[in-house]
């Protein structure tokens, strides 16, 4: 198995664990307050698992150009709203569902990797990518049926604009990482990635944390007083982001993507075991449907 694929899968398991966790904080802190958690608390582990890498490996890059920083800047602020349109999504579906409607990343940051950073997928990878796209659409529906006009509807629900959005931002995001990666002189794309992380999340501790403290003061005390979940979710946060980072420098974006949709399986482990949300029929059938397309998508790719 390739690295990239179990830096992937371990990503996704990363980041549904902090999700889950973050679905929690809700009932303590507002959906604000319950993102800016993983940036803040997540900033000292990035730092320790810099660190620990660049002990351990010895490894330098060249000095940060402006754009590296603008770059990170772009895919901060995209993250923070894809995340907090992924919270939004959960209220009218629940959590499985609302993060399946994020999955529709995969085709975006396809289409965008395409045009932006002329990435090409093989044919076997964009009927897997279509099949994962059906799953989606299975769940958006909800039982309704395959019709046009049921789409359309479906897709103009509250849980489904939240969770294209959120796809979207992401996949966006993915973009901007890997193209920051590039911008590092250096020849270990591990400790690029690893670095990218520390100044993105810093960057959006700010961000966010400076429109919490503007407009939410409140719930600045209540971040720090939540610090016993908080640093879970940071911690969790800072794991997967770095993997996620990782991911991107050491192949297409289109791919790390795709595959990263094995994070439905664990959706809906943690749905059903740890939120204790009933999970219907359907919403299985989609998710492995989901996870079908994304067997077919690595197949294409090896």
């Amino acid at each position: 198995m390739p690295l990239w694929v179990a830096i992937t899968v371990t990503a996704a398991l990363f980041q549904t664990w902090r999700t889950a966790l973050q679905q929690r904080l809700r009932g303590q802190l507002s959906l604000n307050g319950a993102a800016v958690v993983r940036y803040l608390y997540g900033v000292p582990f990035g730092l320790m698992i810099l660190g620990g890498y660049w002990l351990l490996m010895g490894s330098s890059f060249g000095a940060p150009s402006a754009y590296f920083f603008l770059l990170c800047a772009l895919a901060g602020i995209t993250q923070i709203f894809g995340t907090n349109l992924l919270i939004s999504s959960f209220g009218p579906r629940g959590f499985a569902v609302g993060t399946a409607y994020a999955k529709t990343e995969a085709v975006q940051a396809s289409i965008i990797a395409v045009i932006l950073l002329g990435e090409v997928l093989p044919p076997l990878s964009w009927v897997g990518i279509g099949i994962s796209v059906f799953g989606v659409m299975y769940l958006s529906l909800a039982g309704k049926g395959l019709r046009l006009p049921d789409i359309l509807r479906a897709t103009l629900q509250p849980a489904a604009l939240c969770g294209i959005g959120a796809g979207f931002c992401f996949a966006f995001t993915a973009i901007c990482v890997r193209k920051a990666n590039f911008e590092l002189e250096g020849t270990d794309p591990v400790l690029k990635a690893l670095f990218s992380v520390v100044v993105t999340n810093t960057m959006q501790t700010c961000m966010q944390g400076g429109w919490l403290l503007l407009r939410e003061p409140a719930q600045v005390m209540a971040v720090f007083r939540s610090w016993r979940s908080s640093a879970q979710v940071g911690a969790l946060s800072a794991a997967g982001s770095c993997c996620w980072f990782i991911g991107f420098a050491l192949a297409p974006v289109a791919l790390v993507r795709a595959v990263g949709q094995v994070e439905i399986i664990f959706t809906l482990l943690f749905s059903r075991f740890f939120l204790g949300e009933k999970l219907k029929a359907k919403d299985v059938t989609g998710a492995l449907t989901v996870v079908a397309g994304v067997v077919l998508v690595l197949a294409g790719s090896l």
